[in-house]
């Protein structure tokens, strides 16, 4: 019996966002909980949870002082053991960030580490002197902005941070942080989750020479996981990621996960290339379970990204397996990246939904993706992500795609949250595609993401299949996902304008899901 993540479809939840139990303006464990029942109606298998351990939330809990912990934001240890049983209950997995590449510096490993070069911790994170002239050790960037290092004035020293000043990298290098994070991984899965998604998995080892990152040749293709307007697209990621060292790490995590039964790994991917990458990081029995990449998450989504994404992927792949993602809570909705304005946002929301479940690989489904939800506008005074503020207005941030799920059009904050004022505003359209709206229309997003999450169930062709191009006219991708000869072909039409597709043999329609 082929493993459930493999046959499966995840769903994301951003619990800031997804409901908020206590009228506090902020979502929680306990309002997932109150609709884990929508989320199993959906027909997914799993559900990753974005982190809700402790944390001074400078990056919204990817900033971790107590990995063991929950922030008092979402709720108590106790909440996060009801929504465990509770989505078991309705035979949902639960997978949980961690986030193993850095903590906050509000941790007391990071505040031991920086004491004294001679305290116990003190190579528990990357410290390295400054230059003669007392400038950074080389010259890497941080994805939000300025060098890579910051100046400690304790120990003298720079230290590594590869997001925010506040998000010092753990050295994982050395064995001790090893164990220790092995200690945390222990901790949750005795619990019992199902899971971990490895939060940015290519940060885990950097070269430990520290050599100078290149800059990009013109001949080296700009990043998918970087947007334009940051100058670390300017630099080519030979060193400051992907050390080679890093395949021994995820070997040595894998071990440890398979000690218990029916549990898998979803790692985030980037850097350079980094379907190649991803490619490289998961093959059966060994290395992850399953990794996603920012491929199908590009500004212009078309036939040439999904053409050259996928095959891209084919011809490496082997025994692997990819889990595909059109959105997340880092990247621009997909509704709002199609390039046809003439097409109406629900017709796309269809396309992507039902290209991404019909791929060859797992689907991960962000929260709202369902309803077909737009990026939302956030004025700049409303703002809160980091990233954003930093590099307005040529990159907004990822606020957009991380404002509040609706859920009950007439009701304030579209019944996400009684408070006055929530984290993130709801914006107008999100009413109009609450989910009270769409329940009882059969033609809605909703009833046709759950018509299609069910036909992929009842197809092995497309949960487990292989996947050919097909030679098909412009602006249309055609593929056959094929298993014991039973061959579905899946066709879509990437443009505004119609399309005339002929098609040789009979023709078997297998459902219509369309209404």
């Amino acid at each position: 019996m082929a493993e459930w993540w493999r046959k499966g479809v995840i769903y994301q939840v951003y619990p800031r966002s997804y409901l908020d139990n206590n009228a506090d303006g902020i979502g929680d464990l306990a309002g997932i909980v109150q609709k884990l029942d929508y989320i199993a109606s959906l027909g997914v298998d799993g559900i990753w949870l974005s982190p809700f351990f402790k944390s001074p939330m400078k990056d919204f809990g990817y900033d971790i002082s107590d990995y063991l912990s929950v922030d008092p934001m979402f709720g108590t240890l106790d909440d996060f053991k009801r929504l465990l049983d509770e989505a078991h209950r309705r035979n949902l997995k639960i997978i949980i960030d961690q986030v193993w590449a850095h903590t906050a510096d509000q941790h007391s490993w990071f505040q031991e580490s920086r004491s004294a070069k001679e305290s116990p911790k003190a190579d528990w994170y990357i410290w390295k002197d400054a230059k003669p002239d007392g400038t950074p050790p080389n010259n890497w960037l941080a994805v939000f902005g300025g060098p890579a290092w910051a100046w400690d004035s304790r120990r003298q020293q720079y230290y590594l941070h590869h997001y925010l000043p506040s998000q010092p990298a753990l050295n994982l290098h050395n064995p001790e942080v090893r164990e220790a994070i092995f200690a945390i991984a222990k901790f949750w899965l005795d619990m019992g989750v199902d899971g971990f998604r490895l939060d940015t998995l290519h940060h885990y080892l950097c070269d430990p020479e520290f050599k100078d990152n290149p800059p990009r040749r013109p001949d080296q293709p700009m990043p998918n996981d970087i947007p334009a307007a940051n100058p670390k697209s300017r630099q080519y990621r030979a060193y400051c990621c992907a050390d080679p060292g890093t395949l021994d790490l995820i070997n040595d995590i894998r071990a440890l996960v398979d000690q218990y039964p029916d549990r898998m790994l979803l790692a985030e991917v980037g850097g350079e290339d980094n379907e190649a990458l991803a490619c490289n990081y998961v093959q059966t029995d060994k290395r992850m379970h399953l990794a996603y990449t920012f491929g199908l998450m590009q500004q212009k989504f078309d036939k040439q990204l999904v053409v050259d994404t996928v095959s891209h992927v084919e011809s490496m792949i082997k025994d692997g397996w990819l889990c595909w993602a059109t959105g997340n809570h880092d990247n621009q909705r997909v509704v709002s990246r199609w390039p046809h304005k003439n097409v109406a946002p629900a017709d796309f929301a269809r396309f992507a939904m039902a290209l991404g479940v019909s791929l060859r690989g797992t689907f991960c489904m962000y929260q709202g993706e369902e309803l077909g939800l737009p990026e939302a506008e956030v004025p700049f005074e409303m703002m809160q992500d980091p990233y954003g503020i930093a590099f307005y207005p040529e990159y907004r941030g990822r606020d957009g795609c991380r404002t509040p799920m609706p859920w009950i059009k007439n009701l304030k904050h579209a019944g996400f949250s009684e408070a006055d004022k929530t984290w993130l505003p709801v914006t107008q359209p999100y009413h109009t595609l609450a989910a009270d709206t769409q329940e009882t229309k059969a033609e809605s997003m909703l009833n046709f993401t759950r018509r299609l999450l069910a036909w992929r169930k009842e197809n092995p062709s497309i949960h487990l299949g292989s996947i050919a191009f097909l030679d098909t006219p412009d602006h249309v991708i055609g593929y056959v996902r094929e298993l014991d000869n039973r061959r579905i072909a899946c066709y879509f039409n990437a443009h505004e304008e119609d399309a005339i597709l002929t098609v040789a043999g009979l023709l078997d329609p297998i459902s219509n899901l369309a209404h």
